[in-house]
């Protein structure tokens, strides 16, 4: 568990598109369509045309997910064709594979041969599990079906959300059988690791991020406070799985991420001597569900776009608004409630606390909220029950946005991520005719200008101020956020030098 085997690290991948070089990001885990539908989005493909690639020699590159990740010097040609073009070159490929297959009887190549059968096999247990796929695909409509009748019945909306893309289809409901996700064992330096801010979040495979949550819910003692069922926690953390889009950041993986950061900062804090088993359920549990169903695009986006979700939350806060809606949908089914066996109370106060913890981490309410505890944190109660309740979404909020206290290896490809997320709205909205987000526009945008705004103007203050109340995240969380401020302010440095640099070059070499 988590060696190289199930690493699933970023893959990275250079396209010329037009002239101009754009990265593309995607996990090594993915299915060769995600690959395939990334790469068209990324090459702004319409329906009907078909992405392919070449290298720099002209030879054909196979999309997939071991396709050789490239560099910005020698970026992968893209090649859109109408799915007339696609054929006839289907039917080439399939004429080369018939001659290749002629070569090998007449040659004798006995280890082609057996390549070309393993290669078979692998195809036909591709179809086999595609074939799976369908049928749970079909049963996942049946029951958004079922959903939308009983909302109609009920005079409730339903908790679909309309964003792009529109061909997801997110699972409501959990399965109908028993989990079969693989019980992992986690080893000694697993267990000590996952209470660091250290934690490298990208040696897990899905199944075993999954493992790890599970086994978080167990060390805090939640499973037993709160007599949770233990197939049914497996049931609620698959479903909370099926409804994260396959985002490039705002996705599973994040969900993940935000959770072992606020495990590790309930140890590194001791908030289990400080607060109260709900609280700490509160917190793990809002972590776990804050960015469900996340559409890629951000409240700015909806709001202007007029999407069903703006219209619906009236504007406010709608992403959260809508998180929370899927959450606790989720956890109206008996088979995936959690709760099933706590008291009535005690579950409509956990329902509130997350309610309000998510909502807190819309980022236009950052100011509001940093005011607010800057003005108890010098005389934090923990019996004031207000005091609580804004140390509770100061922790959310570090844990959400917490990347740049990790290692610079950790941190460094979720800016990429996030980056390529932010291009695809501003894409969209330029095409849409909207106003484009501020940081979000390709052409302007750089990552050492966002990082150092950003660590500089919300990361540092917000980990200072929970500093006076923590002091042992000051060498442990703040300290780092210096070091990666400095280090983008470096970087920024050596681009601002090449620029000007790379000019006088042309110049002279055009003089020459």
């Amino acid at each position: 568990m988590g060696s190289a085997s199930s690493a699933a690290r970023p893959k990275v991948i250079h396209l010329d598109i037009d002239g101009k070089i754009q990265k593309v990001i995607f996990s090594s885990l993915s299915s060769p369509s995600d690959v395939r539908e990334t790469l068209s989005v990324a090459a702004g493909a319409l329906r009907g045309e078909v992405v392919s690639l070449v290298d720099q020699v002209g030879n054909p590159v196979s999309i997939n997910p071991e396709m050789p990740a490239n560099s910005e010097s020698f970026p992968y040609k893209v090649i859109v064709v109408s799915e007339g073009e696609a054929g006839h070159e289907k039917l080439l490929q399939n004429l080369f594979v018939e001659i290749a297959q002629h070569l090998c009887r007449l040659l004798g190549v006995e280890d082609f041969r057996t390549e070309l059968s393993n290669k078979l096999d692998t195809l036909e247990r591709r179809v086999d599990v595609d074939r799976r796929k369908m049928v749970e695909i079909e049963r996942c409509k049946e029951d958004i079906r079922t959903l939308k009748e009983v909302a109609n019945k009920t005079t409730r909306l339903g908790y679909l959300c309309d964003c792009p893309p529109p061909n997801s289809n997110k699972r409501l409901t959990p399965r109908r059988d028993v989990p079969t996700y693989p019980k992992y064992t986690l080893s000694q330096e697993t267990i000590e690791a996952l209470k660091q801010p250290t934690f490298d979040v990208w040696q897990w495979a899905p199944n075993e991020m999954l493992s790890c949550i599970e086994y978080m819910y167990h060390d805090l003692g939640l499973v037993q406070e709160f007599s949770m069922n233990a197939i049914t926690l497996k049931r609620w953390l698959l479903c909370i799985q099926e409804n994260y889009r396959d985002n490039p950041f705002h996705n599973f993986r994040h969900c993940f991420c935000v959770t072992q950061m606020m495990h590790g900062m309930i140890h590194l804090c001791n908030l289990k001597d400080q607060l109260s088993m709900m609280d700490i359920v509160i917190l793990m549990t809002s972590a776990v569900c804050h960015d469900l169903d996340h559409p890629g695009y951000n409240n700015t986006y909806q709001i202007n776009a007029s999407t069903e979700l703006a219209v619906r939350y009236n504007n406010i806060s709608p992403l959260e608004n809508h998180h929370c809606a899927v959450a606790f949908q989720i956890l109206s089914d008996p088979e995936s409630n959690i709760f099933g066996n706590t008291d009535p109370d005690v579950f409509r106060k956990i329902r509130e606390g997350m309610f309000d913890l998510i909502l807190a981490t819309d980022m236009a309410r950052h100011g509001e909220i940093m005011q607010e505890f800057g003005r108890c944190v010098n005389c934090f109660d923990y019996q004031n029950k207000e005091h609580l309740r804004l140390l509770k979404q100061m922790l959310i909020k570090c844990c959400d946005i917490s990347n740049e206290v990790r290692p610079m290896e950790v941190s460094e490809p979720w800016v990429d991520c996030l980056l390529q997320e932010y291009f695809m709205q501003s894409d969209r909205e330029k095409s849409e005719g909207l106003p484009v987000s501020s940081l979000m526009d390709r052409d302007t945008v750089t990552k050492p200008n966002v990082q150092i705004g950003f660590i500089q103007l919300i990361l540092i203050p917000m980990f200072e101020a929970m500093a006076k109340l923590f002091t042992q995240i000051d060498v442990v969380m703040i300290q780092p956020l210096r070091e990666s401020r400095d280090r983008y302010k470096e970087l920024k440095k050596s681009e601002e030098i090449t620029s000007k640099v790379t000019p006088e070059l042309c110049s002279h070499s055009s003089m020459e």
